[in-house]
């Protein structure tokens, strides 16, 4: 008897993700909140002050979603490229709030962003009985959005 092969690692994260965060609230709620949450982490990290001048606002969450990318993308290389595009926008989104309304604005935003988007997560928690597993595994905070784009990507016929 032929043995199946084994599981890759993106197919095991999205299985516990899609186990612990499956019903059709926690989906709706985890697609929109799971997005607004990791931004807010690039905003915030958008404004941490850069000694010098060798290097601009922005650096640190650069190198941070420059980490977290190539994360995903040792995971699944076509969730890696979809996750590059969003932390694209997001490196856009911050830029362009950071020169309309400033450093300060964009802090406040990213951290309301965060409260917002933790309420409704926990919120979706509530509702299905669960338990927030990104609490203990950091790294869900980057599955979710890669779950997220898995679905997009399912129903778009691509293969991850």
């Amino acid at each position: 008897m032929a043995a199946s092969p084994p599981a890759r690692s993106i197919d095991l994260h999205l299985a516990r993700y899609a186990d612990q965060y499956g019903g059709a609230h926690g989906r709706r709620i985890h697609g929109i909140a799971g997005f607004a949450i990791l931004w807010s982490l690039v905003a915030l990290l958008w404004c941490i002050p850069v000694p010098g001048t060798l290097a601009r606002t922005g650096i640190w969450a650069a190198l941070a979603m420059f980490f977290a990318w190539s994360y995903c993308y040792r995971l699944s290389r076509p969730l890696g490229l979809g996750m590059l595009a969003v932390f694209f926008v997001f490196g856009c989104l911050c830029r362009l709030l950071e020169m309309r309304l400033g450093l300060t604005t964009l802090l406040w935003t990213a951290m309301a962003v965060w409260v917002a988007g933790s309420i409704a997560l926990f919120a979706g928690f509530r509702i299905e009985g669960r338990r927030p597993g990104w609490l203990t595994a950091p790294p869900g905070l980057l599955v979710g959005p890669l779950w997220v784009l898995a679905s997009l990507y399912r129903r778009m016929g691509w293969s991850y």
